[in-house]
C-alpha cells in the first residue's frame, strides 16, 4: 500500500471540516453541506433610523460565519437588502416632512458607514425595494396565475389555504401565528381578508405615498413579496443560508417562503439562521421607548473593534440585555488583547487558533471564542513567548479584529 503524503492527509482533514449551526426550520444544530460557493440572503435595514446595537449583533453574526466559511475555502456571495418603501419608512418621512428616498439616502449612508467602522464584509449585492418593482410583479403574477391570489378593493393578498407548509419553518400554531401577525404588520382581523393569516402582496397607494403602475392597479408592494423577488434575482431560486433577526422568522420569513416556494416549486434557502434580540438594562430596545443604543454614538465612546468584542460576549442565539458599563469593559478588554499582540505577525497554526476555529464551528460559540483571546492575553502578560503573540493576532483576525 502506498503511504499517503502528509500534505495530502492534511488537505483531506481540513476539506472535511464544516460549521455546526441551529437550523431554524429543523430545530436542531446541523452541519452545514455547502459547495465552493455559498449564497447568503441576510434581510437589510429598513433606513428610517440609525443603526443600533440589534443591527450591529445581528449582521456581525453573518459576518463571522462569512469569514469562517472562507477560512475553510469557501466564496461567499452575500447579499443584503434595503427596504427603502413599506409601512415604516413612509409614516417617518411624512412625520419629518422629507421625501422617503432623501430619509433613506441619509440612513443607508450612516449605515454603511456602522459596517465599515464595524469591519464587517461588505455585501455583493444590495438590492433596493425601489429598485426591484419590476420583478416584485412579476413574481405576483406568477402566483396569480397559480391561483395563490385574490383582490379585494384594490388590495391584492396570498392565500395561505393554498401552500399547506405554511407554517413549518416558525413551527407555531395557528393562534400563535394570529397574535404575532397583529403584532408585526399584519391584520388579521381585516374583514376583507379569506383568512386571517393572508398577507398583502399589493396594494393601492395613499395620496402622498408612491406608486407604481401594476396588473393590479397603480399602488405600492406589500413588505414580504420584496425579499422574495430581490432574493431571487440576486441569487436564484434556491439560496444556501438566508438569515435574519428571529423576530423575523413570523410573519416575514414564513411569508417569503410560501410566496417563493408557490412560484418556483423548489426549497427556497436550504438553511435558515436567525440571531436573537436586544435589550437595553432590564427593557426591550425600540424606538418607541427612546432607548436605542445607535452604534454611530457608541462608536464614538469606545473603539469599533471593542463594539464587536462585547457583542461577541453573547451568543447569537440568545436574547440579551445590553448595560452600558459593557462599553467601558469591552474597551478595557481590547485595550490588553492589544497590548498584548504587540507587533507580532499573525501565526495562522496552533492551539489558539484551532480552539477559536473550533469555537465558531460548535454553533458559533463566540463566548467561548471571546474566553479564549483574553484567556491567551493573560498568558502572554504572564510570560509566554512570542509565538502566542503571533496565534492571538491570528485568531483575533479571524473574528474581524485587527490588534496592530
Amino acid at each position: 500500500m502506498v503511504k499517503e503524503l502528509p500534505w495530502l492527509q492534511t488537505k483531506k482533514a481540513t476539506t472535511s471540516m464544516t460549521m455546526r449551526l441551529y437550523d431554524t426550520a429543523r430545530q436542531e444544530i446541523v452541519d452545514l453541506e455547502l459547495g465552493d460557493h455559498v449564497r447568503m440572503y441576510v434581510c437589510g435595514i429598513t433606513p428610517y433610523d440609525s443603526t443600533h446595537l440589534g443591527h450591529a449583533a445581528t449582521y456581525l453574526t453573518y459576518d463571522l460565519i462569512i469569514r469562517r466559511l472562507e477560512d475553510l475555502g469557501h466564496t461567499v456571495e452575500l447579499v443584503r437588502n434595503v427596504t427603502d418603501v413599506d409601512d415604516s419608512i413612509l409614516p417617518k418621512a411624512r412625520e419629518l416632512g422629507i421625501d422617503f428616498l432623501q430619509l433613506a439616502e441619509s440612513e443607508i449612508n450612516r449605515f454603511t458607514q456602522d459596517m465599515e467602522a464595524l469591519n464587517t464584509r461588505p455585501a455583493a449585492l444590495e438590492p433596493r425595494a425601489t429598485e426591484s418593482i419590476v420583478g416584485m410583479i412579476e413574481l405576483i403574477r406568477g402566483l396569480e396565475s397559480g391561483g395563490h391570489t385574490y383582490t379585494v378593493d384594490g388590495v391584492t393578498y396570498f392565500d395561505v389555504t393554498t401552500f399547506v407548509s405554511f407554517g413549518e419553518l416558525s413551527h407555531l400554531t395557528n393562534e400563535e401565528m394570529t397574535a404575532l401577525a397583529a403584532e408585526r404588520g399584519g391584520s388579521p382581523d381585516d374583514p376583507r381578508q379569506r383568512n386571517a393569516l393572508d398577507f398583502v402582496l399589493w396594494q393601492p397607494s395613499a395620496d402622498d405615498e408612491p406608486r407604481w403602475d401594476s396588473p393590479f392597479g397603480a399602488g405600492r408592494p406589500g413588505w414580504h413579496i420584496e425579499c422574495s423577488a430581490m432574493s431571487m434575482d440576486a441569487l436564484g431560486t434556491t439560496i444556501d443560508i438566508h438569515g435574519g433577526g428571529e423576530d423575523l422568522i413570523f410573519p416575514h420569513h414564513e411569508c417569503e417562503i410560501a410566496q417563493s416556494e408557490s412560484v418556483t416549486g423548489v426549497t427556497f434557502s436550504r438553511y435558515w439562521v436567525h440571531t436573537g434580540l436586544v435589550g437595553y438594562q432590564g427593557t426591550k430596545m425600540s424606538k418607541s421607548l427612546g432607548n436605542l443604543v445607535f452604534v454611530s454614538d457608541l462608536r464614538q465612546e469606545i473603539d469599533p473593534r471593542a463594539i464587536r468584542l462585547a457583542l461577541m460576549a453573547h451568543h447569537y442565539r440568545s436574547n440579551f440585555e445590553w448595560f452600558d458599563e459593557e462599553a467601558s469593559d469591552a474597551q478595557s478588554d481590547l485595550d490588553r488583547l492589544v497590548r498584548a499582540a504587540g507587533k507580532a505577525d499573525p501565526v495562522s497554526h496552533g492551539p489558539l487558533v484551532d480552539e477559536v476555529r473550533s469555537a465558531l464551528d460548535d454553533d458559533l460559540d463566540t463566548p467561548r471564542v471571546r474566553a479564549a483571546l483574553l484567556g491567551a492575553a493573560q498568558s502572554i502578560e504572564d510570560g509566554a513567548g512570542p509565538p502566542h503573540r503571533g496565534c492571538l493576532v491570528a485568531a483575533a483576525s479571524l473574528c474581524g479584529i485587527d490588534l496592530h
